[in-house]
């Protein structure tokens, strides 16, 4: 199917055909209730903001967008669709698919008596301590692996590409963030859907069970997710959603795992994706902890001001979708800064999280 068509087809089964398109929210809002809020579209230190949402206790209590963008607008993950993909992984294990401590089922680990690999297992995969050797960016970026395999060389297979990778350490040993770690994972969903299939059958197969697990009865209706040309599901990089609807994930999430009455999500993932990991305190399974990080850096959120309870789905240029159980807050906030210049954007989103006061104990238990 070609492209335009896909994404015409993809498009119009996501939105309700009664629905009137929502009316555009103008660049220069006015002034709000919530300056720290406003910041990000007034001060140049947060520069190209596209969209904030705050939700306190499933209620939007902030929704702004930059120029151009609007409620229907679908915004790129980035790395947030490494949640996503933890997400369907836990589905899998919940259904009884998969196992987080047997080896992981990447054949290519498996057809050498002896590989070192075949002692990876899911775990590691979702803790990003899979122990092989990795470039995830640096002063050549026509070097690192991550960038070859999304844009350059190795890119017409991003699973072989993941799947070639050699062991340097003992696997659980190390953290190193690792994307075609998350490829190698989104591969596992594709094969345990799909086990066997074509390109097509299994991009097709994937999508229907991103729809049906999680972005239906989630209420993602905008999520869109992108495949490689070998029908790999860009499970680490590239997913689209709406603001709204990348709310609505972290909604999910500080519901522990329910939407509506319904567990979307099992309980005990929602605990084992937000649990510290053995070699990196501030990781989880593929989301990123507000806690004191292995390297003593504090460039993921805000750990060194808290609250320790805080946890995100992250993304390259600044995409944060920040869950706060301690405050019934789910944050939003997607754009475009450069990594090296979101210092100010993680203050800005610490002032924004701490203004808001604890809330009782049987309310963040709800």
């Amino acid at each position: 199917m070609a492209l335009a068509s896909l994404l015409a087809s993809v498009g119009a089964a996501a939105q309700p055909a009664a629905v009137r398109p929502p009316a555009a929210i103008p660049a220069m809002a006015p002034a709000s209730l919530l300056p720290a809020a406003d910041a990000f579209f007034t001060d140049p230190a947060l520069q190209d903001t596209r969209a904030l949402i705050v939700l306190q206790d499933g209620k939007r209590v902030y929704e702004r967008y930059g120029t151009g963008i609007g409620p229907g607008t679908r915004l790129i993950s980035w790395s947030m669709a490494k949640s996503i993909t933890a997400t369907l992984i836990g589905e899998l294990v919940g259904d009884g698919r998969l196992e987080l401590d047997t080896p992981a089922p990447v054949p290519e680990w498996h057809k050498t008596p002896g590989d070192p690999r075949a002692k990876i297992t899911l775990r590691h995969l979702l803790h990003m301590a899979s122990g092989v050797k990795h470039i995830e960016a640096g002063p050549e970026p026509e070097r690192a692996d991550t960038n070859r395999a999304l844009f350059a060389d190795t890119s017409a297979d991003i699973y072989k590409a993941a799947a070639a990778q050699t062991l340097e350490v003992p696997p659980g040993t190390r953290f190193e963030y690792n994307t075609l770690t998350t490829h190698i994972l989104a591969r596992i969903i594709a094969d345990s859907v799909a086990p066997g299939a074509k390109p097509d059958v299994r991009r097709r197969a994937v999508r229907a069970f991103i729809t049906e697990r999680l972005a239906a009865p989630a209420g993602m209706a905008s999520l869109l997710c992108e495949f490689d040309p070998a029908g790999n599901f860009y499970g680490g990089s590239l997913c689209h959603a709406t603001a709204r609807d990348w709310a609505a994930f972290g909604q999910m999430y500080l519901d522990g795992g329910v939407v509506a009455g319904v567990a979307v999500v099992r309980p005990d993932w929602v605990r084992f994706v937000t649990t510290p990991s053995p070699a990196n305190g501030g990781y989880g399974g593929q989301f990123w902890l507000n806690r004191p990080q292995r390297s003593g850096k504090d460039d993921a959120l805000f750990a060194a001001k808290g609250p320790a309870d805080a946890f995100a789905a992250l993304g390259h240029l600044g995409q944060y979708v920040i869950i706060v159980p301690s405050r019934r807050l789910v944050v939003v906030r997607l754009g475009k800064t450069q990594d090296e210049q979101l210092q100010p954007v993680r203050d800005a989103l610490s002032r924004l999280v701490n203004g808001y006061a604890p809330v009782a104990p049987a309310a963040v238990a709800k």
